[in-house]
């Protein structure tokens, strides 16, 4: 008896919030007023729990951008205030003061996010609600793009570590990067949690190692060692004795890139355990504070061993020099360092592809980026932003200094947006202190605002002039999108009660080339399926040909199934548009009859198999779908099995 046949392993899931007003283009219900939906129904266990964060886990898989950007981010102030000689660099830890002060501002307010939008989404949910869809279109474009560069940046800056250790791989750098970003997104492409799991080291190895050279460091008054950065010509400036206000801007932009990487718990809260929101609470606080007490002890050192930036030389190098000493400790630092960098695109992964889910909700995405398979991974999410980094890769040619012009751009402006729109919470909310967590909203917008406008300004001409030009053409794509599913929606009736259901005559086209069990299941399920059945062969009139169409007419007497038989001639020796013709001819002749065509297919028991196949059906498929609109069916024959089933 044939059957519909099962997946051995449990479906995609579609978006839990999917409605019909949202096909038809319409604002859907803010998901702060949504709970975040279990399979198993509110207050039950969920039995996904396994495949979602603890806030340990979510530590290691959603901070590493940001634990990773204390490579950079002191680095980036100190070759900003060289430009002012050593004068300048007194003005590290001041800089560096201002730019941990903004970090807990942001932590700060991402704590409030959190709490308002559990179902995550971070500033495209807070523009969404406070600032109308198009501000949330353009939070949502700055974020994919900060997220997919992080990547990009991240791999290149790893294997850029790996290459300086050993030069000889430095010709085959774009492998390597392509190598690495395979490992991030198979070890994704099983779930947040493994990449959690297989990540916790690394980040607990890197955290440990710069907070054990901090520590080591403060107790020298002199450096262990200099070894590192002799023989390197210096890059301070000379003969300056004053340090202006745009400097000191310029510098605060730039260690401002430190603070990628502060959003992503925001973004991605339904990846926490229940309770969720307290989890990723903790995870943004405990983020905050290492990042922070990292950022402030490196400038400390830096003040302290009155560090110069030198060329070819890291900064963080030349301070575990300085600590530690020219010995393994040093390079357990950098080799950790090297790790996390690379490693740090997996905070992309554990964010973006939760942000494109709720995107394909709101129909600004195709809706397959909302779909779940199994251990909670928006798969197609995943593999979307891995394909858009390989090509940047490809692209830059693994140089990580190609690719640093455009980072940091898209995450200050959805900063910008998510600070002014929980301003305009709080006053809609007005629960007791709002007028102080408003000021503070505020305060940050300032502040990120400034910086995306200097670090725009200043990265212009280096190429940041693409993330300008990129940014609404994401977001004319984000509503041509939407555009499409509203036409859909109409075009379907959503939101319209239809008319009541009612029988038609129902006519099954069964196509055939030759008698066998796949034919006769075929008519076994095709009579159960219509009132009426017709079985189609497309003959050809050369002469190699006459015999298999003289054998077939006189096996079908034989026969004898009490199903018709036509021939179709087919002078092009094409398989599908005769086909596709006579279900239009016969459509047209017939209006009010139910056509379908019931197309058999063997289905090997060996997947290399298929290759062997003519793949006959899914040419009359194609031609049956294109041009006319006829239901299609398909019949599997699995030849693995006694009988066979029908999907």
């Amino acid at each position: 008896m044939s059957t519909v046949s099962q997946s051995d392993s449990r479906p995609e899931e579609p978006p839990d919030t999917a409605t019909e007003a949202g096909a038809r283009g319409e604002r859907l219900a803010d998901p702060a007023d949504r709970p975040a939906p279990t399979a198993a129904g509110p207050g039950a266990p969920d039995p996904d729990a396994r495949y979602r964060l603890t806030a340990l886990q979510g530590l290691a898989a959603l901070s590493l951008d940001a634990m990773a950007s204390v490579a950079y981010g002191p680095e980036s102030i100190v070759l900003v205030l060289a430009a002012a000689g050593a004068y300048g660099l007194g003005f590290t830890l001041p800089v560096t003061l201002a730019i941990a002060a903004l970090l807990a501002v942001l932590v700060a307010s991402y704590r409030q996010v959190i709490a308002a939008f559990p179902n995550g989404g971070g500033s495209y949910a807070v523009a969404r609600t406070h600032l109308g869809r198009r501000t949330a279109l353009v939070a949502a474009a700055s974020l994919i793009l900060d997220y997919v560069l992080n990547v990009a940046v991240s791999v290149t800056a790893g294997v850029a570590a790996l290459t300086s250790a050993f030069p000889t791989l430095y010709d085959d750098r774009v492998g390597i990067c392509l190598a690495v970003l395979v490992l991030i997104t198979g070890i994704n492409l099983r779930g947040i949690v493994d990449s959690a799991k297989a990540f916790l080291v690394p980040t607990a190895v890197f955290i440990a190692a710069i907070l054990t050279m901090v520590v080591v460091g403060l107790f020298r008054d002199a450096p262990a060692s200099t070894v590192t950065a002799d023989g390197h010509p210096s890059v301070l400036a000379h003969n300056a004795t004053a340090v202006g206000a745009l400097l000191l801007l310029k510098a605060f932009a730039s260690g401002c890139s430190a603070l990628t990487g502060v959003e992503a718990v925001a973004n991605a809260v339904p990846s926490f355990r229940a309770p969720a929101t307290k989890r990723a609470q903790r995870t943004e606080v405990a983020l905050g504070a290492l990042l922070g007490i990292m950022l402030i002890g490196l400038s400390v050192l830096i003040g302290r061993f009155h560090l110069q930036p030198v060329e070819g030389v890291t900064v963080l190098a030349q301070l575990a020099d300085a600590s530690l000493g020219h010995n393994w400790a040093f390079y357990v630092v950098q080799f950790a360092t090297m790790v996390l960098l690379a490693l740090a695109a997996n905070t992309s992964f554990g964010g973006l592809p939760v942000l494109m889910g709720l995107l394909a909700r709101d129909n600004h995405l195709p809706h397959v980026f909302g779909l779940k398979a199994d251990r909670q991974v928006h798969r197609h999410g995943v593999l979307a932003l891995a394909a858009v980094a390989a090509a940047l890769l490809v692209l830059s040619g693994g140089d990580v200094n190609t690719l640093v012009p455009l980072f940091a751009i898209g995450v200050f402006v959805g900063f910008t947006l998510c600070q002014v729109g929980m301003v305009r919470h709080w006053r809609r909310d007005r629960s007791p202190g709002w007028r102080a967590k408003a000021a503070l909203n505020g305060f940050g917008a300032l502040l990120t605002g400034v910086s995306a406008v200097i670090v725009t300004a200043t990265k212009f001409t280096e190429g940041a002039w693409l993330i300008v030009i990129a940014l609404p053409l994401l977001v004319v794509a984000f509503e041509a999108v939407h555009r499409a599913y509203a036409r859909i929606g109409e075009r379907l009736g959503l939101g319209r009660v239809p008319e009541p259901p009612r029988a038609a005559r129902s006519l099954v086209i069964v196509p055939v080339s030759h008698l066998s069990l796949l034919t006769s299941e075929a008519l076994n399920a095709a009579v159960s399926l219509g009132n009426e059945v017709v079985a189609v062969t497309v003959t050809h009139g050369d002469p190699e040909d006459r015999p298999a169409t003289e054998a077939l007419r006189r096996d079908w007497e034989l026969w004898n199934p009490g199903v018709e038989l036509l021939e179709l001639p087919s002078p092009a020796r094409s398989v599908g548009r005769p086909i596709a013709e006579y279900v239009r001819d016969l459509t047209h002749r017939r209006p009010g009859t139910r056509v379908t065509v019931l197309i058999p297919e063997a289905e090997p028991a060996h997947l290399w198999q298929r290759l062997l196949q003519n793949q006959r059906g899914a040419v009359v498929a194609h031609a049956v779908r294109r041009n006319t609109d006829a239901v299609i069916c398909r019949l599997r024959f699995r030849l693995k099995t006694s009988s066979p089933r029908a999907r």
